[in-house]
């Protein structure tokens, strides 16, 4: 499964570690390796403001409908991980985008635009990690729209209530991506990848569905960061 994450090493200029001289030899952990952690980018305006009633994995099919949604079928998958590259489980993770008419599942947008909204396409899916930190959607291949030149999925990671990043992902070599306000602003190349996903055409597919692997890189949460803390006392008095 190819994926975008790269090590925070690859993101350090060799003279930078070279600065930090002695403290390489007292500090204890400094030489761990971590996975860079995936960038957050804005909500939007257009998360639902009225979940759909089928929220499952499947964006392509409603309920019992045998009428798929408009446009070419992706399968998205990959996983949630902190950043020693451990596997998260029981982490949600919700993804939103616009139908293939460029229309958002928000009042503000389907309002206006409901003589061309796909009413077959869901729209906004929920998948809960396993042991593995395994997700999986099947969706549409995002597509541009006027003011957003660059095809995109917005996403949620959730534990419970509690949202511990929200971003897009965008589709990797999209000539939009070079225009994009989301996509450019505040990030350097290297950060930029880890935004980006690999959508390739499934071998042998009769419809034309394409697929993309995306790994998502956590880092420490508030509440970690407590128990990270609670932990290393105690070793201390020990």
């Amino acid at each position: 499964m190819t994926s975008r994450i790269l090590r925070s090493t690859d993101r350090r200029a060799f003279m930078g570690s070279l600065a930090a001289g002695a403290a390489f030899f007292t500090t204890r952990g400094l030489f761990a390796e971590e996975l860079a952690r995936t960038p957050s980018r804005t909500e939007g305006p257009f998360y639902p403001d009225q979940l759909p009633l089928d929220q499952d994995n499947d964006l392509v099919i409603l309920g019992d409908s045998l009428t798929p949604a408009v446009g070419e079928i992706a399968q998205l998958h990959g996983r949630i991980l902190d950043v020693t590259g451990t596997p998260l489980k029981g982490l949600t993770i919700e993804i939103w985008q616009c139908d293939g008419n460029q229309v958002y599942l928000h009042t503000a947008d389907s309002g206006k635009n409901a003589d061309r909204q796909d009413k077959n396409f869901q729209g906004f899916g929920r998948f809960t990690t396993a042991s593995t930190g395994e997700y999986r959607f099947r969706t549409i291949k995002p597509v541009p729209y006027p003011g957003r030149p660059a095809p995109h999925i917005h996403y949620k990671i959730k534990r419970g209530d509690r949202t511990l990043l929200t971003s897009q992902l965008f589709i990797d070599g999209h000539p939009g991506n070079k225009t994009d306000g989301v996509v450019q602003h505040g990030l350097d190349d290297s950060a930029r990848k880890l935004l980006m996903a690999d959508f390739r055409p499934v071998p042998d597919s009769k419809t034309g569905e394409w697929t993309a692997a995306y790994d998502i890189v956590l880092g420490r949460t508030p509440d970690d960061e407590v128990l990270h803390t609670t932990r290393d006392a105690r070793l201390r008095n020990t």
